[in-house]
């Protein structure tokens, strides 16, 4: 979904023309001569202006696709996932014959807009309705599904990070792109800086170009990576009033600048050319134009330059034809420092690139590894990152750099910190970059913090026995009811958990009841070192019929009402309940032998059905619970003595609250869902010890903690 040149998107909202929407002269204008001035905006990239007279002839003519699908195509342009997915589906619905891949393009809008399940039906609907026909859609269908199915593990398995926008002193309404920082204070990247539509105006192009800005860090303030108002970058005076600038990098030794200028041409279309400058004489020289074959054909763009063994290589991103796997592929380029020369540029092969597009290499000669943006592999959504280790030529152990690095907008510019932590900068337009249009339409920076890697690892064993519990689906909860499971054949375990979180977990197993363990993570610092806790949960066998007494629950004298202090434990039962879905209870509420029968029937019914009502109102359906009224019958304990005296404590211990298992459906249980985590071998980063032998059970939960660990 990024266009083709990092700043292409800026491109298509810059065409936005102003209008005095009340004396607009073409909204009077007859159906025909209107649709054809919609049509022409649209040729135009005025996607925007188009939108809105597509809008007012679809109040003329509701019903025709044509319009519904050019309303799609105008917010697939423009980035406006879930407006784009409700037009596709219209279009497609009016005239599936003449829209067939209308279906394809739905389903690509609800990916996009996070919305992988019915993502996943939509392309399935695709490849169903389109036996002989579109055969690359349908492959690349099949690639989106696998997509989806990746995006729900990898939500539900995050990677120790969080994102956070670099801020309004850096990031506009419109798009900014390439992050390059500078050292631990400062980051340079470009921007049109606009927060309001700007007019296309090539005698005053200079108020929509692109150029580069400069951004330093503020210090002695609380909230980390904060920045202070960008300014203008003029170290080498490389911004130009009549191109687009941007995608600035120095070379290894910092004697070097390269950086992309895009020329737009009469057709608006943008070509990009890699420009180098070198630091002589104590300031740097006049850009040239990298020759050698660089800039030969098509647009490229993207450049950075980086050690690869004892190399120095150019990597850049092109779509020229020759030698080219399909739109935009990385290439790579030979420096000779002595020579100051480029050998002719050799796509980096079938490892990197697809028939899709890859854009954006940066190479960590650290760890040796290329990250890049593709969408053309597996993705969670449009441009995913990825990395990709070996260079300039050779790769191995391609990977997907997950959640919350991807999501299911586009993200690009993947670029780490030159020192410290394994901090980091990618350009998105995920919820919550600031927008002109809608939610996803602009691109801006976002600050990558790496968090210290915290895991839950675990047992679930039974309690009688000790052994592992096998085939158990294992439930961890944070406290906003967020649920994550975790399929386990061999009794054990491993969840990914994240700072500031309460996590509850328990397990869930046919037949047997689950104890339930709290993990806290709200006092672990960003600073931290990477910790594992581990915990046993425990299963105990369900003994059907078989009564047990919740102790402390309390009414008002010869009433029904719940007494506060009965509170604490309704709380528990409330929480056996939800860690145990698939159990039915009967409540029998019983009272001492004070009154009549009927008195005390009616009493004990009321007592129950107050028990029912609170765990109600608390979550869990009435259809799981049945309140039994006992009255006095059934004692606990002796009313009156032997002496036939008056019995305080006995009468105390028969006004009681019983409950009694009657039923465990399996329709309720939770079972594995293949999105989820499963196996700890399928995991990636889900590695248990290798030691898997049963602790000792006890007579709590508790039992399996260790000193000194997170969990309470």
């Amino acid at each position: 979904m990024v266009a083709s040149q990092p700043n292409a998107q800026a491109q298509d909202m810059a065409k936005e023309k102003y209008r005095n929407k009340a004396n607009d002269p073409v909204k009077d204008l007859p159906y025909d001569k209107k649709l054809k001035w919609a049509d022409n905006l649209y040729k135009e990239g005025s996607y925007f202006n188009a939108m809105e007279y597509y809008k007012q002839l679809k109040q003329e003519q509701p019903r025709l696709p044509y319009l519904s699908y050019q309303l799609a195509e105008c917010c697939y342009a423009t980035r406006d996932y879930v407006q784009g997915a409700g037009y596709y589906q219209e279009a497609y619905a009016a005239g599936k014959t003449l829209y067939p891949e209308a279906k394809f393009k739905e389903a690509v809008m609800l990916k996009m807009s996070g919305k992988f399940d019915d993502a996943i039906i939509a392309f399935n609907q695709f490849i169903t309705d389109n036996p002989k026909t579109f055969k690359k859609a349908k492959k690349r269908a099949k690639i989106e599904i696998d997509g989806c199915v990746m995006a729900k593990n990898s939500i539900n398995a995050p990677q120790p990070f969080t994102l956070k926008n670099a801020g309004p002193n850096v990031n506009s309404a419109y798009t900014e792109s390439a992050p390059y920082p500078l050292g631990d204070t400062g980051l340079l990247y470009s921007s049109m800086r606009q927060n309001q539509v700007v007019q296309v105006d090539r005698r005053n192009s200079e108020a929509y170009m692109s150029r580069f800005m400069v951004s330093t860090k503020q210090k002695f303030v609380d909230d980390v990576d904060s920045f202070q108002w960008a300014l203008d970058f003029k170290d080498g005076d490389f911004n130009n009033p009549r191109a687009h600038i941007g995608n600035g990098c120095y070379s290894p030794g910092g004697d070097r600048f390269y950086f992309t200028r895009c020329q737009e041409e009469d057709s608006m279309r943008v070509i990009c050319k890699i420009f180098v400058s070198k630091f002589e004489k104590n300031k740097w020289g006049r850009p040239t134009e990298l020759g050698e074959g660089i800039n030969e054909e098509g647009s490229n763009t993207h450049p950075c330059i980086a050690k690869v063994g004892k190399k120095e290589i150019l990597f850049f991103s092109s779509n020229r034809k020759l030698q080219s796997r399909g739109g935009y592929d990385i290439w790579y380029s030979v420096y000779d420092p002595v020579k100051g020369t480029y050998r002719r540029p050799q796509n980096v092969g079938k490892q990197i690139n697809t028939d899709q597009d890859e854009q954006t290499p940066y190479y960590d000669n650290r760890v040796n590894k290329l990250y890049f943006a593709s969408n053309g592999w597996v993705s969670m959504g449009g441009f995913d990152i990825f990395s990709a280790d070996g260079g300039p030529s050779r790769y191995t152990n391609l990977t997907n750099l997950g959640y919350p690095i991807n999501t299911s907008a586009d993200e690009i510019y993947y670029i780490k910190d030159p020192v410290g932590k394994p901090d980091a900068y990618v350009v998105s337009n995920r919820i919550g970059s600031y927008a002109l249009k809608n939610p996803t339409c602009c691109d801006d920076i976002w600050r990558i913090q790496s968090e210290p890697k915290l895991r839950a690892v675990g047992k679930v064993v039974y309690r009688k026995t000790g052994e592992l519990a096998t085939e158990s689906v294992v439930k961890m909860l944070d406290e906003t009811g967020d649920m994550k499971t975790f399929d386990s054949p061999d009794g054990n375990f491993a969840f990914n958990t994240a700072r500031g979180h309460n996590y509850v977990i328990t397990a869930d197993k046919s037949g047997y009841v689950s104890s339930r363990l709290n993990v806290n993570t709200n006092e672990v610092k960003r600073t931290d070192p990477d910790d594992d806790v581990e915990v046993t949960i425990y299963l105990d066998e369900i003994e059907k019929n078989i009564p047990f007494e919740v102790h402390n629950i309390y009414y008002d004298f010869d009433k029904a009402t719940l007494r506060p202090e009965s509170v604490a434990s309704l709380d528990t039962l409330v929480n056996f309940m939800k860690d145990n879905p698939s159990l039915s209870v009967e409540i029998y509420s019983f009272t001492d032998g004070k009154g009549d029968n009927s008195y005390n029937q009616k009493l004990s019914r009321d007592r129950a059905q107050s028990v029912l009502e609170y765990l109600k109102n608390n979550g869990i359906a009435e259809d799981r619970m049945a309140a039994k009224a006992m009255g006095k019958d059934m004692p606990a304990a002796p009313n009156r003595t032997a002496e036939g005296k008056d019995n305080p404590e006995g009468r105390q211990l028969n006004r009681r609250t019983q409950f009694r298992i009657v039923k465990d459906d399996s329709k309720r249980r939770i079972l594995f869902d293949s999105s989820k985590p499963g196996n700890i071998d399928d995991q990636q980063n889900l590695k248990v010890g290798e030691d898997n032998s049963p602790e000792e059970p006890g007579d709590s939960e508790s039992d399996a903690i260790k000193p000194g660990s997170r969990v309470q």
